[in-house]
């Protein structure tokens, strides 16, 4: 697949404007790859915007008419609330519940599947940036079930498995890519931060060779610059299992294997805000 020719002048010259309003070779498994918890990362005050979704007109859809909001079928699985002077996305999903549940699992997310400027193909080289509050959550604890909520996706179309996700595991956040097996812990523990907005970046080049790269940053309350937290280098970042022409960003809230008879808390709900995607092949 080749990377379309009008992804970086489209960059160029709506950079800023798409509110619509507005190092080391990676080994499969557990905590592989590359980490730093110390090395500052730069603003992306040079990087072209290509997608800017920050539901400052208090819509679910932030003004953006192709932005998928929730296939949940409950008025609450997503609802905008105030955030400061501003407002931010909330969803919601309750065990047991069928209005939870979207595509045969309980979850309820945000899309741009439909967004032209929300998606990616191999040759691209974007940052995708999002703020997040774990509203009210319940904290695990010792002999709970250990399944993760999933908070953030790079998902590849047609029903493939993720390229890669943030989720919430314990009372940890950790990164994982499914199709290449590899996982890591950014926050090892947000319980300080539970309703408080943490910052998270993602770096991707996306290859269906192995040279592409992951690299996630972090940017706790009280800090004012991201952090590098892990690097995957030298992965074919655009993995799907069956074929596919292009992936997107989603974000919400996705509890995959969790039942109220396995333990799991019945309810939960997470704030999203400031979800950007910008071009690196331009900064």
């Amino acid at each position: 697949m080749k990377k379309s020719t009008r992804r970086s002048a489209i960059a160029v010259a709506m950079a800023g404007t798409l509110t619509i309003a507005g190092l080391a070779t990676a080994q499969a498994g557990q905590d592989g790859g590359s980490e730093s918890s110390v090395v500052s990362c730069t603003t992306s005050s040079s990087v072209p915007v290509l997608l800017a979704i920050d539901y400052r007109n208090g819509e679910l859809n932030s003004g953006i008419p192709n932005l998928t909001t929730t296939h949940a079928t409950a008025a609450d699985a997503s609802y905008v609330v105030e955030s400061g002077e501003d407002h931010a996305v909330a969803h919601k999903v309750t065990l047991g519940d069928p209005a939870y549940v979207s595509d045969g699992a309980p979850r309820s997310e945000s899309a741009t599947n439909d967004v032209y400027e929300g998606k990616f193909v191999v040759g691209d080289k974007q940052r995708y940036e999002f703020s997040v509050l774990l509203k009210d959550w319940d904290t695990w604890e010792s002999g709970e079930s250990e399944t993760g909520d999933i908070i953030f996706q790079g998902k590849h179309a047609g029903g493939n498995l993720p390229s890669f996700y943030l989720m919430t595991k314990r009372n940890s956040i950790a990164f994982r890519s499914p199709t290449l097996d590899l996982q890591s812990t950014v926050v090892g523990d947000f319980r300080p931060h539970i309703g408080q907005w943490m910052h998270f970046r993602v770096d991707v080049s996306w290859t269906d060779d192995s040279t592409g790269y992951y690299k996630v940053s972090t940017r706790m309350p009280g800090e004012a610059d991201y952090t590098l937290r892990q690097t995957y280098e030298n992965v074919q970042t655009f993995h799907p299992v069956n074929p596919a022409d292009f992936g997107y960003i989603k974000w919400g809230l996705y509890r995959p294997g969790q039942t109220i008879e396995k333990g799991d808390v019945p309810t939960r709900v997470v704030y999203h805000d400031d979800i950007r995607v910008l071009d690196l092949s331009q900064g």
